[in-house]
């Protein structure tokens, strides 16, 4: 397969670039943060994404979806990078709508996906880093299942409608399509390091039909939803790497030292080079998992780790680099490029960071 876009994708990308760019720019997300916003994200621009069509881009056309694939919600997910916009996009229209095709919960749920009105929230970890443990535990109650335990860096989970929760079973792990009003069900927003918002989820003897099992019990289709996760993050990583990079550019260019614009500096030049080269290796990683994601391929697993791990190294230089050639103005509220650095650092962890993605593609190789 070509590692490039089609013409179709390029059209979806202009489209997405103009609306991202337009009505969700950077200074959409300092507005929330200096306004201290209880939500996170603008529900306002959540239903302008439905409105496009961009909400049902996985969702199949027979349930009014536009059937599309990872390669397109990627497209998308790379303008979110690139504008640090605050969006439910990844969780709520990727993750959980790969998670739940298929599945009965798809007829409940996807409807106000596609209306941009339900938001759906991944709680799957439990520790300070992602390690894919799950100690949660779902006990049989009457027909149905209990609850108890906790879960933390929920994405959205304090204004989430759904809640795809993964726990522990009698013999393996299963995935629970959790309401937000549940009884016995408590969140604790905190504000992340890029002023984003993830909760802390309590549940407390939360009781649940056994129609709330989403695939099979012992069976969650966990390997489906992080995959579709991992990849989007990666997607908006590039995103993130991206838009520092070009920042960081024209500043090169225009920034004026010894009487000559810094960007004539050879040293400058060198470093430029190299962070442009680990981006587009990084591009070229993630393009291969969406488009093996899409085809069904045996090998996508191993392409998913690969993507993960190298957009989180090559933003991670970006934003580096970015705030170097900046200078140490470029942490400081006036220059946007401190805001990627903080927005690549939260994006790098989520759902496994470079370390554990190497580590995940050592022991599938049997090291």
């Amino acid at each position: 397969m070509p590692l490039y876009l089609t013409d179709e994708q390029q059209m979806l990308r202009d489209t997405a670039r103009d609306f991202v760019a337009e009505q969700a720019p950077v200074s959409h997300m300092r507005s929330l943060r200096d306004a201290n916003d209880a939500t996170g994200f603008s529900r306002e621009l959540w239903k302008q994404f439905a409105e496009l069509g961009l909400t049902g881009i996985l969702i199949p056309e027979a349930e009014n979806g536009l059937g599309l694939g990872h390669v397109e919600a990627g497209v998308v997910l790379e303008e979110i990078g690139r504008n640090l916009s605050p969006s439910p996009f990844l969780t709520t229209a990727v993750a959980a709508v790969e998670a739940l095709k298929g599945s009965p919960h798809a007829a409940r749920w996807f409807p106000g996906i596609l209306a941009g009105e339900t938001v759906a929230a991944l709680a799957i970890d439990e520790r300070a880093k992602h390690d894919g443990k799950i100690g949660m535990q779902a006990t049989r109650s009457g027909s149905g299942f209990r609850l108890t335990g906790s879960k933390q860096f929920v994405a959205h989970g304090h204004v989430a409608d759904l809640l795809l929760v993964a726990a522990a079973t009698e013999h393996g792990t299963t995935l629970f399509a959790v309401p937000a009003d549940s009884k016995g069900l408590t969140a604790h927003p905190q504000r992340l390091a890029d002023a984003s918002l993830a909760a802390r989820l309590t549940f407390d003897g939360v009781e649940l039909d056994a129609d709330a099992v989403v695939g099979e019990v012992d069976q969650a289709p966990l390997a489906r939803l992080l995959a579709a996760g991992r990849t989007g993050a990666s997607a908006e990583l590039l995103g993130v790497g991206g838009g520092a990079m070009d920042m960081t550019i024209a500043y090169l260019k225009e920034r004026k030292q010894f009487g000559q614009v810094i960007g004539s500096f050879q040293a400058l030049q060198h470093r430029a080079a190299h962070l442009y080269s680990e981006m587009e290796v990084a591009r070229a990683a993630v393009l291969k998992a969406q488009q093996l994601l899409d085809s069904g391929d045996d090998r996508a697993a191993d392409a998913v780790s690969v993507a993960k791990a190298m957009t989180g190294l090559a933003t991670t230089l970006a934003v580096q680099e970015g705030i170097q050639m900046h200078g140490g103005i470029g942490m400081t509220d006036e220059y946007d490029i401190g805001f990627y650095m903080k927005r690549g650092r939260v994006l790098a962890e989520l759902f496994g960071d470079a370390n554990f993605h190497a580590d995940a593609l050592a022991r599938a190789a049997g090291y």
